[in-house]
């Protein structure tokens, strides 16, 4: 009786970890931040392409699934700028080929032009708009790996 009182709670706290994540969980604190960088306001995308996604999520629910919420981090610093979109869909994201397209074109990866870059994590959605080597991407690439499994 006690394993499975015992394995229940277990299962139940790994649900509650992984289905129970909010926008808010992703987002790189203040302190998160690296040094040299600060937020700013609007979107610093490095390819439009990334931001028009951004702003017109909903005419791609179809493709893509119904966003259930959205937010945007932008950082600047003198030699580096960009922006974070965060995206929860009502459903599993679904628009993965969409996406690489939108994003990369033919090519189907990142380039100098449209250096973007994504993961999918089942509801969740998180395109980074910087250059490959940016440190405020490479903090927030590993939160959001700590955090969504």
């Amino acid at each position: 009786m006690k394993i499975t009182i015992s394995l229940s709670v277990v299962l139940m706290l790994l649900t509650t970890n992984l289905f129970g994540q909010t926008i808010a969980d992703l987002k790189l604190k203040n302190k998160e931040v690296p040094k040299g960088y600060s937020l700013s306001d609007g979107n610093n995308c490095v390819s439009v392409q990334a931001c028009t996604f951004y702003n017109d999520i909903e005419t791609y629910s179809n493709i893509v699934g119904t966003v259930k919420s959205k937010a945007m981090q932008s950082f600047k610093s003198r030699p580096d700028s960009g922006s974070i979109m965060y995206f929860e869909f009502e459903h599993v994201f679904k628009g993965e080929r969409f996406l690489q397209g939108l994003l990369w074109g033919k090519g189907g990866q990142p380039t100098d032009e449209h250096p973007e870059e994504y993961v999918v994590k089942g509801k969740f959605l998180i395109i980074w708009s910087f250059r490959p080597d940016s440190p405020v991407r490479e903090k927030s690439e590993a939160k959001i790996d700590a955090v969504l499994p």
